[in-house]
């Protein structure tokens, strides 16, 4: 579904990636792993195109995205959802309407379909009864379950979690990564997770990269990369750099 190879980026002179190259199956969740700083949440803006490589190539279901321009670009992104590492809700808009606008701006629903579909993503993520609060009236695990819905209500083909359980608490933390595994197991979406939340994240994902200065220096089934023998993998999951952000 996703095939990236030889990507390169820098900032400000400092290479961040450096012929990363990675692959994504149709209908699995990636999670990327890695300390901070390491260009996981530029990778994730690459494969959205909100940021172009300096050279290398990224392919969607066979269509080399990186020089899409207006309505392709658009239409491409069209088939994403982004799950922003502080949920990005709309603060003047109640959680039904956050939810509701992506379905208003993109799509010629009508209001009942839309309503609709609003309240059945709502129970699917346990929030029936809270589409008339606002996002300041919210928890942090509500606030991300509530963009998780907004993120899920037009079925992308592709999900983007950066970072999607920061600064929660260990029982909120399981309980987001519960509803994303349900979700998935539903719509069939293909992910990627950029998370540090280990070995949270090996439960709900069916393959782990592990970046490290702007490569994949390994890359595997969760059982296989804790069973790895390779001294980054095991100084990284053995809490060397655990617990940093992207």
């Amino acid at each position: 579904m996703i095939e990236i190879e030889d990507l390169y980026k820098s900032f400000n002179h400092r290479n961040v990636l450096n012929g990363l190259s990675l692959n994504v199956q149709r209908g699995e969740i990636l999670a990327v792993i890695g300390g901070s700083g390491v260009g996981k949440s530029v990778l994730l803006k690459h494969i959205t195109g909100l940021v172009r490589p300096d050279r290398g190539t990224i392919k969607v279901d066979g269509q080399e995205i990186t020089n899409l321009r207006g309505k392709l670009l658009v239409n491409y992104r069209e088939r994403i959802g982004f799950l922003f590492q502080g949920g990005a809700l709309f603060d003047s808009m109640t959680v039904f309407e956050n939810v509701a606008f992506p379905l208003r701006e993109k799509t010629k629903l009508k209001e009942e379909q839309i309503s609709k579909s609003v309240y059945e993503i709502l129970e699917h993520v346990g929030m029936q009864d809270d589409g008339d609060k606002y996002p300041a009236e919210l928890s942090g695990g509500m606030q991300k379950r509530a963009a998780l819905a907004r993120a899920l209500i037009t079925n992308p083909e592709i999900m983007l979690f950066d970072e999607p359980t920061t600064g929660l608490d260990p029982i909120i933390v399981n309980s987001v990564f519960k509803y994303i595994k349900s979700t998935h197991q539903q719509i069939g979406f293909t992910g990627v997770i950029v998370t540090h939340k280990i070995p949270k994240i090996f439960s709900i994902v069916q393959k782990v990269a592990l970046l490290s200065k702007g490569v994949i220096v390994a890359s595997g089934t969760p059982d296989e990369l804790q069973r790895s023998a390779d001294p980054v993998v095991e100084y990284f999951l053995s809490g060397g750099e655990k617990g940093k952000s992207s």
